[in-house]
């Protein structure tokens, strides 16, 4: 087939899948969204007592499993998260069948393993002869090719919390140049770190809650920071073409960066996202969608911007809105797809997942056809994601 062919299929999204502290599998994560409690549970770190959102007890064992591999005993933890989720989402004959790329980003890498190394060198002056083939960028991907037995390309990179998403961009311009049959495009993120925490902390974004509530996510009359931080991987393969696979179809998508004016936040009304949803929803050929599922990190000027954005695009007439990170935190790089995991289940289910923190003003369409996904990263780095129905 001519390459230019491929600009006038469709793009399919055939499997997706997860590991976070809403569960390892479809059933346990829809059961998590269905119930609304947040999953977090309180850590000590240092002299405080945070809220964070740990993978759920099932992903955990089945972490210790994959580590008794003797493979895998050296990697991060965001690596082991990323493989657990790609085995989920794949289907075997992709590689046997397919010229498969994997993409699947991470904003902070190798955390946990890069502490510790840097702990070590600190005091002894020296390090493991496997610290840098474990803690490099593209440590997540390569891996995670081995594991399934993929030869296409396998790249990695960081936009900060809006990762995934921009995997998943990546993965259709490799597509739509001809120039693979499938990418398996993702996040994955294993923070949840001494050093992370101060960060995070500094920013002064992280929730000082005590009810376990803590992250008030599109609660847009909130006074202070409510971050909660977590952790996870998020997967999905995409194809050109529907077939039985396909869960559910790419209509659109948008990206845009903005000047920013500090390098943690976005303009008072996310220019950026405004520029990304209107793109998304021009390739779609759309004026508006069924409902949006929002980045809204729990952050003051995070969630107002978005919300400003999304009414200057929409105007009276705002689709339903709502988040995930009330319930499973931020995940960073994994968000994206986590966020894009759930809108695939709002439309096979034809469910729409309320908020509690943010009253919609108007009741769920009978059916569910189209549902937009929004992310944004450190520097003002947007992406509107538009799936909808095969």
């Amino acid at each position: 087939m001519p390459k230019y062919k491929n600009l006038e299929l469709p793009i399919s999204i055939s499997g997706i899948a997860s590991v976070s502290a809403l569960g390892s599998s479809s059933e346990e994560v829809w059961k998590s969204y269905r119930d609304a409690i947040p999953l977090f549970t309180q850590k000590a770190v240092g002299d405080s007592v945070l809220w964070v959102s740990e993978i759920a007890s099932e992903a955990d064992r089945e972490l210790r499993v994959l580590q008794q591999d003797p493979r895998y005993k050296k990697v991060d933890r965001s690596v082991l998260f990323a493989i657990l989720a790609a085995r989920k989402a794949v289907l075997p004959k992709h590689f046997s069948e397919k010229n498969t790329g994997i993409n699947i980003g991470s904003s902070r890498g190798a955390t946990q393993l890069f502490e510790q190394y840097h702990s070590s060198f600190l005091k002894e002056n020296s390090v493991s002869t496997y610290t840098s083939p474990t803690t490099t960028l593209g440590n997540i991907s390569s891996w995670v090719g081995q594991d399934l037995g993929a030869k296409g390309v396998q790249i990695e990179h960081s936009v900060t919390c809006s990762t995934a998403l921009h995997a998943l961009l990546n993965g259709i311009a490799w597509l739509r140049a001809g120039m693979a049959d499938a990418f398996v495009v993702g996040g994955s993120e294993a923070a949840l770190t001494p050093f992370t925490f101060a960060q995070m902390q500094a920013l002064r974004l992280y929730s000082a809650s005590t009810n376990k509530m803590a992250c008030e996510s599109l609660r847009l009359q909130k006074t202070k920071n409510t971050m909660v931080l977590g952790e996870g991987a998020a997967v999905a393969v995409i194809e050109t073409g529907i077939s039985q696979r396909t869960q559910a179809v790419v209509k659109g998508y948008g990206i845009a960066s903005e000047i920013i004016t500090h390098n943690s936040s976005i303009t008072k009304d996310a220019d950026c996202f405004q520029q990304s949803m209107r793109m998304a929803l021009k390739k779609a050929s759309l004026e508006t969608v069924d409902c949006i599922v929002m980045h809204a990190p729990g952050t003051v000027q995070g969630d107002t911007a978005e919300y400003n954005a999304i009414s200057a695009v929409f105007k009276e007439q705002l689709p339903l809105l709502t988040s995930n990170k009330w319930l499973v935190g931020h995940t960073f790089a994994a968000s994206g797809m986590l966020s894009l995991e759930l809108a695939v289940m709002l439309l096979k289910h034809n469910r729409f997942i309320e908020n509690p923190f943010f009253a919609n003003q108007r009741h769920a369409p009978t059916t569910l056809k189209s549902v937009m996904v929004n992310a944004v990263g450190f520097g003002g780095n947007a992406v509107s994601i538009i799936i909808s129905k095969p």
